[in-house]
């Protein structure tokens, strides 16, 4: 579950780059970071005035949310009734910070989310957002929430707040020790959750009194709910004076600033134990006593509510270097949904980061060592460099690196910021010690964790140079010293200009001319300088520039990572090009036709999300003209210029989804060419040896059984079966008591090839008949869907016919047979039954032509041949089909992780008696569905080369099922193996979802009762199921079961049996009835 947000609203400081805000609220949006149903309105809010406090920040959103949900609802004026249903969440900025120029809310945090639609950079606001949309709002009345995004906040996934007759405000507490408690806010409840009052930095007497059973106290930790009915109270107050100074309206209007305090202000006059009197009198001026009394009569009718929840947490951002290093370095609590790392979307080398470290967002080249206790952020360095403990370093680009190198670095704060000066854009560098305080009178302070007078000492400089004669001694302060070089008269500033001031003595006096010559500002000075839009530009760029190193490394390492996540993310950013760029000099240069493929994919699918979900389906035709040239480069072994072409053709295909989604087509036709290239590897464990060549006219005919897949397909599937590794458990059957699948072959005195598709049986008349004389009609052998594909491919790939070739198909025959050939192909299966047919089909011509022809292969020879042929025939199969029908009674085939791709069978052996029990128990159901799932083999393999984790994880999945079903056949155990049948079933659904018709669905919920497993022949989608019956012989009753289930169609059961003699091969005699030929259609 999570809250359904009406509005979000993120507010900022006044000239605080609130475009720039907007721009980060619509990324999330764009990337799924906001959820399936987004808040049909995001808003980055702007305060009014520079000084305006969390209470006139939260009036001011309030208004604009909802002055737009008016606008929305079709009102021309603010209407209070918007609120009613609507689900608002204000989240405030807040003040500048010190260890991140965009602030809090966007201090970034050492995550990674492999389970993220799209991958990005976490901040502490997205975390804040999944916090209160999937946890901490779950079941919340309409209203509105507010949330600061000053501090780390841990909830656990059920907070367990009861929302029941609800009235009100409530405000969200977490258990804190009492030590704790003296720096914060705390609150005095009784035992109904009702708050009496707020304490800040109470005395010691005051935070016991507010102390529960278990000693922890209450801490305010910036969250509070306002009920649609407070919420309209609250509006209603922005008509009136002084309120009103509090928005937009009032800044426009020309009323003068006021400042409100959200908990102290707002929240703190619907506590019980307040008095009208000393609230009112608590306000600091004039003016805030006047909006606090207005507040007491608009809102404290309703009740002051507190939820305290246990195992939450909350760790407010301080101005303290040491906590913040502490809070990005120490692992998140049990209860968070984050799950803190040592690098975060970062390249570089683990070995050299100890642990205790943390890396986010960094491209560290070289040997750039990390000790424990220090922290790297949105940082290009190159090694070698050494930076020791209590160390944070952000903002620092590649050209750093010089001045770094050989500088001792520890327990220092070094940051680069984005300033711009009026409209000069610039570059400065600020360096503190970590244990500094900012505020803190120089007197009695350090700098560069020394004392002031100490580094005086040291560089030379003098307090004049920092702070003005007439500036009280108790107002020089860190914040306000100025010490940060900016701009010079003559010369370019960098990094070197503030690290001399870490440098002895007898070095710091070169420095301290040309740091004295420099305009300087202080960090108080610096602040409203921050271009925060430059800032979160930078650490766009430097995402999106390790994400291209991490696009190579997971390429060229082989690595099972997704990068479809990165791809979304560089497409919704207009980093695009860059990676697509990448992707092509990796496909170019990688060296290995199986990179090369997976890059080729992945390029596909960036053009696949730059269509955005439009422009049809993502599979479709290939063959379009104008990418054939960038194709035969690939046919002929030439990667570099085939990629080359095909990015060049693809600059014409990018200005509209239709032709993004055709484009992407051509790029899998492309993948697939190298996939057939890597497959026909093949080959060399095919080997043919001359026999006697069978008199003219005499047939050579070939049966197959069908054969049973029990578990670990799609294993099997170029590329996974040579990039992962397959295992499949197959049984040859005979499905009503014969052997369905045939072909038959016989040289003829024609120069010719007859091909001939006959009926269910040997003995049918001819359904199609194709004479081919001439060696172009072979040329379409490789469109599966033209007539007599397959057996043109059978020809091509057994090498009777060479082609293309100079010699004429006539020459060629009568040259090496004297004669043409006549074959005849029959199945009693319907198309799609998921049985293996067109495959076992394909090794029963192999076979049959071979002898034919006087040739012989042996059984793992003909293994090998069909998925040469298939991959001729560019239909793209796998192994287990063959494997299944030509290799007798039940076994396991076997591929390694590797090429050249070779499968290897073992034999399963099962208990004496066992295959008779098996024949008993298992029965096979036409679902009367025909598969019509053309497109399934292209979604798995799209899935694979994208690794989708689920992809890769059922991958493994399916390889240890085979296993443990193999394990269970040879124990002879019917319950395991119907076990492993379900499993495998759900594993078909979870790689090609979507080959479960509704209707099958229904047969099997009406047969699960009586069956141990059961499941869809081959890919599913409709075909044979076959079921593992809890009693023998159950054919009968399983058909009056399903004769009573509705909706299941023209059902029908067959008997089938483990047929343990394998595939026939038979030479016989010359047939009577050839004599009267069928009509003949000539190829053309």
């Amino acid at each position: 579950m999570a809250a359904q947000w009406s509005v979000l609203l993120l507010t900022c400081q006044r000239g605080g780059c609130v475009s720039a805000f907007q721009r980060e609220l619509e990324a999330r949006r764009l990337r799924g970071g906001l959820g399936p149903r987004p808040p049909p309105l995001l808003l980055a809010v702007e305060d009014p005035w520079a000084r305006l406090g969390s209470g006139g920040a939260t009036l001011n959103a309030l208004l604009v949310a909802a002055e737009h949900l008016s606008a929305r609802a079709g009102c021309t004026v603010v209407s209070s009734d918007v609120l009613r249903e609507a689900r608002i969440l204000i989240l405030h900025m807040g003040r500048d910070f010190s260890f991140d120029d965009c602030g809090r809310a966007f201090t970034c945090l050492p995550v990674e989310e492999p389970g993220a639609l799209a991958e990005a950079l976490v901040c502490n606001l997205d975390s804040l957002l999944a916090t209160m949309t999937h946890r901490l709002c779950v079941g919340s009345p309409p209203g509105v929430w507010v949330c600061s995004t000053d501090m780390l906040l841990t909830m656990p996934s059920a907070p367990g707040i009861d929302w029941d007759g609800f009235q009100g405000v409530r405000v969200i507490a977490v258990p804190g020790s009492q030590v704790y408690a003296r720096n914060h806010g705390v609150y005095l409840a009784d035992e109904q959750g009702l708050v009496h009052d707020i304490i800040y930095k109470g005395t010691e007497a005051q935070i016991q009194q507010c102390a529960g059973p278990n000693g922890t106290v209450p801490l305010v930790c910036g969250v509070v709910f306002f009920s649609s009915d407070a919420a309209e109270q609250l509006l209603a107050t922005h008509v009136i004076p002084p309120l009103d100074a509090c928005t937009y309206m009032g800044l426009d209007s020309g009323a003068p600033p006021i400042q409100l305090s959200l908990f102290f202000d707002i929240v703190l006059c619907m506590a019980g134990g307040m008095m009208e009197e000393d609230f009112v009198k608590g306000g600091g001026d004039t003016r805030v006593r006047s909006a606090r009394s207005v507040l007491w009569t608009a809102l404290r009718a309703f009740p002051l509510s507190m939820a305290c929840i246990p195992d939450a947490s909350y760790d407010y951002m301080t101005t303290s270097a040491s906590n913040h290093i502490h809070s990005l370095t120490l692992l998140p609590r049990s209860a968070s949904h984050l799950r803190f790392c040592k690098t975060a979307h970062s390249h570089v080398d683990p070995s050299l980061l100890e642990d205790g470290s943390s890396v986010t967002n960094c491209l560290l080249e070289g040997a750039v060592r990390l000790a424990a206790g220090s922290v790297i952020q949105h940082c290009h360095l190159q090694g070698p460099l050494e930076i020791g403990p209590g160390c944070l370093l952000s903002g620092l680009a590649a050209g750093s690196s010089p001045a770094l190198q050989g500088c001792p670095l520890r327990d220092i704060v070094l940051q680069g910021h984005h300033v711009r000066l009026d409209n000069l854009p610039c570059r400065v560098f600020t360096l503190t010690g970590r244990l500094d305080d900012w505020q803190s009178p120089a007197d009695a302070a350090t700098y560069l964790n020394v004392p002031w007078a100490e580094f005086f000492h040291r560089t030379g400089i003098q307090e004049g140079d920092l702070w003005d004669a007439e500036m009280p001694r108790r107002s020089r302060c860190l914040l306000s010293a100025r010490l940060f070089p900016v701009l010079h008269a003559c010369e370019a500033l960098g990094l070197e200009d503030v690290l001399w001031l870490l440098a002895p003595a007898a070095v710091a006096g070169e420095r301290l001319a040309r740091w004295r010559a420099a305009w300087r500002m202080s960090w108080q000075e610096l602040l409203p300088c921050l271009d925060k839009a430059a800032e979160l530009g930078a650490r766009r760029a430097l995402f999106f520039l390790q994400g291209q190193r991490k696009v190579r490394r997971v390429l060229l390492g082989r690595q099972d990572s997704s990068l479809l996540p990165l791809i979304r993310s560089a497409v919704h950013e207009g980093y695009h090009e860059a990676v697509l760029g990448t992707l092509d000099d990796v496909a170019s240069t990688a060296g290995d036709t199986g990179i090369a493929a997976r890059a080729l994919a992945c390029i596909a699918d960036v053009l696949g999300c730059m269509a955005r979900g439009e422009g049809g389906l993502r599979s479709g035709p290939a063959a379009n003209r104008e990418w054939a040239s960038a194709f035969r480069h690939l046919e002929s072994g030439d990667i570099a210029s085939g990629v080359q072409e095909l990015a060049a053709e693809r600059q014409k295909w990018m200005s509209r989804p239709a032709l993004l989604v055709r484009a992407a087509r051509h790029y899998e036709g492309a993948e697939q060419i190298l996939i057939r290239q890597a497959v026909m590897s093949s080959c060399q464990f095919v080997t043919v040896r001359q026999v006697e060549l069978p008199p003219l006219g005499h047939w050579v005919q070939v049966t197959c059984p069908a054969r049973l897949d029990l578990s670990g397909g799609w294993s099997d599937t170029p590329p996974i079966t040579y990039e992962h590794g397959g295992a499949v458990v197959d049984v040859a059957v005979l499905v009503d008591g014969c052997r369905p699948i045939g072909a038959r072959v016989r040289r003829i005195s024609e120069l010719e090839l007859r091909l001939v598709s006959l009926g269910g049986t040997p003995q049918s008349e001819a359904a199609v008949e194709l004479v081919c004389r001439e060696l172009e009609h072979l040329q379409d052998y490789c469109q599966p869907h033209a007539p007599g594909a397959l057996l043109k491919a059978a020809f091509i790939c057994t090498q009777v016919v060479q082609f293309p070739s100079q010699k004429p198909l006539r020459v060629q025959l009568m040259e090496s047979f004297g004669g043409g050939f006549e074959v005849h192909t029959w199945s009693k299966l319907p198309h799609g039954s998921g049985l293996g047919t067109s495959s076992i089909l394909a090794g029963a011509v192999m076979a049959s032509l071979y002898q034919a022809a006087g040739k012989a292969a042996s059984t793992e020879s003909l293994i090998h041949a069909v998925l040469h042929l298939e991959q001729r025939l560019t239909t793209g199969g796998g192994w287990q089909d063959q494997v299944g029908g030509l290799v007798p009674s039940i076994k396991i085939g076997r591929s390694k992780a590797q090429l050249p791709l070779r499968v290897e069978v073992q034999k399963i052996s099962v208990p004496t008696g066992f295959t008779q029990t098996l024949n008993n128990h298992l029965l096979l159901v036409y679902t009367g569905k025909t598969r019509l799932a053309r497109n399934l083999l292209q979604d798995v393999v799209r899935n694979w080369y994208a690794r989708l984790p689920s992809a890769v994880q059922n991958a493994d999945a399916l390889v240890s099922n085979a296993e443990e079903c193999a394990q269970a056949l040879r124990q002879g155990n019917l319950l395991l193996i119907g076990k492993c049948l379900d499993r495998y079933w759900q594993q078909k659904k979870c790689m090609a979802p979507g080959c479960e018709p509704l209707a099958v669905g229904r047969m099997m919920d009406a047969l699960r009762p009586y069956v141990y497993g059961q499941c869809l022949a081959g890919a599913g989608g409709g075909g044979f199921l076959y079921v593992l019956t809890k009693g023998p012989q159950q054919k009968e009753a399983l058909h009056q079961i399903l004769a009573k289930t509705e909706g299941l169609g023209n059902f029908s059961i067959h008997s089938i049996e483990v047929d343990t003699g394998g595939f026939s091969v038979e030479v016989v005699g010359c047939d009577p009835k050839d004599s009267a030929h069928p009509r003949e259609d000539v190829a053309m």
